[in-house]
């Protein structure tokens, strides 16, 4: 009974604090440069964050009770814990746009009444490699996921990935950075196949014959037979040539179906 009263406490204390507060976050979803394509949502998984949170807060305080009595202060700021926890999650701003990934969060500090760290991390899209979606074994029984931006190269170290746990729908949040990554890669091919479709390779061809003046090509009387088999075999380099080419950018082409597909 005694719990009971001690949950609902801290639930008023937190309710009062948050209505003196009120939501004073920056407005989501604003980007100077570029609109948003996708906007992650934190509100419908805020509770499970709080419990999960909270539950290893419990864990670690009971742990260090023994401790010199380092679990027990702990247990006693628990209240101003969750109520710090709310106003983070709160404040989370994760959006995508044309080319990057926008991570914003206004944090406050251990005490709140030294104000708040803000916080503001841009990922260029061209160096995602992959969004991974993590959940652990407490995590799971909160119903609480992690989802995590790697990037691309082996010369970034892992602790450089974006790490942001409470995402209510990670999955279309992930759906959405590959399908605008897979866009963007696909505008890049169609550039390339367009600069090799303006190749004048055939005006090559011509010019090379062209630069060989009548005056300059053997006579037919005296060689009837190497005249036309060097022109033959220039034709054939020239055809081949062509031929080269046409493959290359068919196959260009077929990449760039695939892709999106």
């Amino acid at each position: 009974m005694e719990a009971e009263d001690g949950v609902a406490e801290i639930d008023r204390l937190e309710r009062g604090l948050l209505l003196d507060r009120g939501r004073d976050s920056e407005p989501a979803g604003e980007d100077d440069e570029q609109p948003p394509l996708y906007t992650a949502s934190f509100d419908e998984a805020e509770e499970n964050f709080v419990k999960y949170q909270t539950a290893r807060w419990v864990l670690y305080s009971l742990l260090l009770i023994l401790a010199w009595g380092i679990g027990l202060f702990m247990l006693i700021y628990l209240p101003l814990r969750r109520y710090i926890l709310r106003r983070d999650i709160r404040s989370r701003q994760l959006y995508v746009t044309a080319d990057t990934i926008v991570y914003k969060v206004r944090r406050p500090v251990p005490f709140p009444c030294f104000g708040v760290l803000k916080k503001e991390k841009h990922v260029l899209l061209p160096s995602v490699a992959d969004v991974v979606i993590e959940q652990g074994y407490l995590q799971s029984l909160f119903g609480v996921y992690s989802v995590r931006i790697e990037n691309v190269g082996v010369r970034r170290p892992p602790s450089d990935d974006v790490q942001i746990q409470g995402v209510a729908d990670p999955h279309a949040f992930r759906k959405a950075v590959l399908l605008q990554l897979s866009t963007m890669r696909g505008e890049l091919f169609s550039r390339q196949v367009s600069a090799l479709e303006d190749i004048p390779t055939p005006r090559m061809g011509q010019a090379s014959v062209a630069l060989m003046s009548p005056s300059k090509l053997p006579r037919r009387d005296s060689f009837p037979h190497l005249g036309e088999i060097a022109i033959l075999q220039k034709l054939e380099e020239v055809g081949s040539s062509v031929k080269r080419v046409q493959t290359l950018i068919e196959e260009q082409k077929i990449q760039t179906l695939e892709l999106a597909d």
